[in-house]
């Protein structure tokens, strides 16, 4: 959409010309209406076959969708012609006009939107309308469009003609869905024809202050990769040229998206910067920002994220395991999010707060009372509570935690109707395992979502825990490495290895070793980081703020704690101990670099590894190339000269970068890649013809890294004594202003190679590096998608897309196809072939 003139020709009232393929993004809205609406309760089909992939899967309709369909589709609606605009919707990043969110409980989800379409003459105007969810469209008071597919997170489209009159035409629009958990919901107006279409907001709208909310709402973003002790500042590329009332709202990215701190602010004229001198102080963590931009009825909301940490250097671990699970719940005692796992620290350390403890019960009773989604991971800390430490309880509290367990619902065969998730693998492991646990706390008593006893429950989890472990022992795990779900697989391993039987409690044991062993090769200077099966970009471009860096902590004796209590304390109260040779490979001593190879999942990740003191390069080989992807990360380098020293490269799913899709803009690939690694170099080809966006790009830490270098299609950089260099065929363009300014490079075409290589070294080999970096030849056969790299005086690598692979003509294919991670280099053994490229 181009801003233009009004039909009248006044600057004052700006128009946007949409051109034929462009879409219709100027609207005013309403607020969101949220109604709770969960159909009658009943039995769902179990679909889980244990056997876990990563993405959707098909898990039928809910009764809630049910209901939806036969309550809502056609249903007669008059057109609300009046209601206060809430906010605007403004040309910018997104083709769409979107409200993706998340909703724990079956919710209807709608929203009024208003707009004025103009004609020169009477017209019929040619449309494609795509959408999640359902559509109205009213032109001028009547009802032209009724589209309501209502498929859960599934895009429809349609092809409509909307029926204009001379001059000035009301649109008026309902959007609306059915929210179940993860909801994807836009609309998507996308002009066809020849002639181009001229949009302008109602005249309720202050159109000059619209006209300077666009870029400033388009450009916004944090301006620092993390805030260490100093408030939040925010950038705008576009200053306005009148003083800009702002409204910002900093809030948790748990459960409960609790409000960390509110400001209203003025952005001044002519300033381009935004600090919030009262925004400080905040919990460390990777937190939400919602920004309000502007006043009365011209109003953008943005929602974006800022990375907060009390310091950059973690402070000395104590010496032994013990004495750090110790330190660790004490931390989490005090400073944890409020999650029932704060509480399981509380009553493990003695350190009790009694308010908070029954405001956190109190929560968490009526979360798993409504069946929110993702009460599965509250249900086991729960059970482990009044199992370990009932006797720091009030006697009321424990008859009413006995009452929620007996009225749960453990499985999808018992009857429902709530949007909880039970076919991932996390999620299944934490069902079974609270349904094993409530089952043995009480046995003869009747459950009365299942009409089992707890006895009948625990026989059946049971049986339904040894099918679990017989998928993930043979497969691996689907969501590998995961930032986001080890710390959900902790909380039943963890609760199974205190609780469960001897036979069930060792194949626990033997899961949490083997998630050790792989954290333990994927962490440098005390940062899990790495490829992984599902990633956001919360955990992305979090670095020591995930919830899983303080396992590493605690296991390895380097990193940082944070608010994260998910499953953390349950590690520090148990017995477990992770095995004692894994602490040399999350601290590789002296001039150590290694390659470990292994595979986990049903649809096999490939996976390599190659690791220095100071740099980790890290890759998923060979996985579903050339279909779309969901939230793999294929690609990641950490460096260690800072917590926040990360790169990577995928294809963006989504048009927004500040998005939350699966895949997103950061997170995940629109269409995955085909990879390969060897050593210290990886190569990747990208075929990303018929999506949307036709480039591939990387992510720069830009804020962790000491020397950043562009030249002649390379990237060079280092952290501290850790490089890398990135080299996109199609060349790299820095991207300078808006939300990533200075944060991505982007390769243009459809069709693209890239070379991540990484070494390490003091300042004499930086140069070095740089030196073989710049007489490293690279050449890539677009038509045959061959890519070949040959350093300066070594054999060359060359992939093709058909996943041939060789270093200096000898087939090198991945043949490692084992769960357990093997080591096929390592520096400190002796006779070793095929030594690093650069490193």
């Amino acid at each position: 959409m181009e801003d233009g003139l009004s039909d009248s020709g006044h600057p004052a009232r700006p128009v946007y010309r949409v051109s034929p393929g462009e879409t219709v993004t100027a609207w005013i809205l309403s607020e969101v209406s949220e109604a709770y609406f969960p159909g009658q309760a009943a039995p769902g089909e179990d679909r889980v076959g244990y056997k876990f992939i990563n993405g959707f899967v098909d898990v039928g309709d809910l009764p809630c969708r049910k209901a939806f369909w036969a309550e809502m589709v056609g249903r007669h609606i008059e057109p609300r012609l009046h209601w206060q605009p809430a906010a605007l919707s403004l040309p910018g990043a997104n083709r769409r006009v979107e409200f993706t969110g998340f909703w724990h409980v079956p919710t209807h989800v709608s929203r009024w939107l208003r707009g004025t379409f103009l004609a020169d003459q009477p017209q019929e105007v040619s449309m494609r309308l795509r959408t999640c969810g359902g559509v109205r469209i009213w032109v001028n008071g009547r009802e032209q469009v009724r589209f309501e597919p209502f498929l859960r997170n599934t895009e429809s489209e349609t092809n409509i003609v909307l029926v204009l009159k001379a001059g000035s035409n009301d649109i008026l629009v309902l959007t609306e869905d059915l929210a179940e958990r993860d909801t994807i919901w836009f609309f998507e107006l996308e002009l066809r024809g020849d002639s181009p279409l001229d949009i302008a907001l109602p005249s309720v709208v202050d159109r000059g202050a619209a006209r300077q909310l666009e870029p400033l709402a388009r450009s916004i973003r944090p301006s620092a990769d993390v805030f260490v002790n100093q408030p939040l500042e925010i950038i705008f590329d576009n200053p306005p040229d009148f003083d800009v009332p702002v409204h910002l709202e900093v809030y948790s990215h748990g459960h409960d998206r609790s409000i960390l701190a509110s400001v209203d602010l003025t952005l001044p004229a002519h300033q381009s910067t935004l600090l919030a001198e009262t925004v400080t102080d905040l919990p460390d963590g990777y937190h939400g920002v919602r920004v309000k931009i502007g006043s009365g009825t011209a109003i953008v909301d943005r929602q974006i994220d800022a990375a907060f940490i009390g310091n950059l250097m973690p402070p000395k671990a104590a010496p032994s395991l013990a004495q750090r699970k110790q330190e660790a719940l004490a931390f989490s005692a005090r400073h944890g999010a409020d999650r029932i796992g704060r509480v399981l620290a509380m009553a493990a350390s003695g350190e009790v707060d009694e308010k908070a403890m029954e405001r956190i019960i109190d929560a968490t009773l009526a979360s798993i009372e409504r069946r929110e989604d993702c009460s599965d991971f509250s249900m086991v800390p729960l059970l482990w509570l009044l199992a370990a430490y009932e006797q720091m309880l009030p006697s009321s509290t424990a008859a009413k935690i006995r009452t929620s367990i007996a009225a749960y619902r453990y499985w999808v065969d018992e009857p429902g109707n709530d949007v909880m998730w039970f076919w991932s693998e996390n999620h299944v492991l934490c069902f079974h395992t609270s349904q094993l646990i409530a089952g043995q706390l009480l046995p003869d008593t009747v459950f009365s979502a299942s009409g089992r006893t707890g006895r009948q429950q625990a026989e059946l989890a049971t049986t339904r825990l040894h099918r679990w472990f017989d998928s993930v022992e043979a497969d691996g795990l689907a969501e590998w490495n995961s930032a986001a779900y080890y710390p959900v697989d902790f909380i039943g391993l963890l609760a199974l290895e205190r609780w469960a039987e001897p036979e069930i409690a060792a194949r626990a044991r033997g899961q949490l070793d083997l998630i050790f062993r792989m954290i333990a090769l994927h962490t440098l200077a005390g940062v899990p980081a790495g490829s992984q099966g599902r990633a956001y970009d919360k955990e992305l471009r979090a670095g020591p703020l995930t919830e899983l860096a303080p396992f590493a902590r605690v296991a390895f004796g380097e990193g940082w704690l944070n608010g994260g209590v998910a499953s953390l304390p349950m590690f520090c109260a148990g017995s477990y101990r992770p095995p004692r040779d894994l602490a040399q490979y999350a601290q590789l001593q002296g001039t150590r670099s290694i390659e470990a190879r292994y595979s986990q999942g049903l649809e096999p990740a490939k996976l390599v590894l190659f690791k220095t003191p100071s740099s980790q390069l890290s890759t998923v080989v060979d996985h579903k190339t050339g279909r779309k992807g969901h939230q793999q990360h294929v690609l990641d380098i950490r460096l260690s000269g800072h917590p926040m020293a990360r790169l990577w490269i995928n294809h963006p799913g989504e048009d927004d970068p500040w998005g939350t899709q699966r895949p997103s803009y950061w997170a995940g690939n629109g269409i995955l890649p085909r990879v390969m690694q060897y050593r210290d170099v990886a190569l990747l080809i990208a075929d990303t013809r018929g999506s949307r966006l036709p480039w591939t790009h990387a992510y720069l830490g830009r804020d962790g890294l000491d020397e950043v270098i562009v030249d002649n299609g390379w990237l060079l950089v280092r952290a501290g004594t850790g490089f890398a260099a990135l080299h996109g065929t199609n060349g790299l363009q820095l991207i300078e202003q808006g939300p990533t300014a200075s944060r991505e490079l982007r390769s243009p075409g459809s069709v693209a190679g890239w070379a991540a290589i990484i070494g390490s070294g003091d300042a004499a080999a930086f140069q070095r590096f740089c030196e073989q970096i710049k007489g490293t030849e690279v050449r890539f056969d677009g038509s045959s998608r061959t890519l070949s790299l040959t350093p300066p005086g070594r054999a060359a690598l060359v992939l093709s897309y058909s996943g041939d692979f060789t270093v200096g003509n000898q087939p090198r294919p991945f043949v490692h196809d084992q769960p357990q991670p093997i080591i096929t280099y390592d520096s400190a053994a002796e006779n070793q072939i095929d030594h690093p490229f650069y490193a």
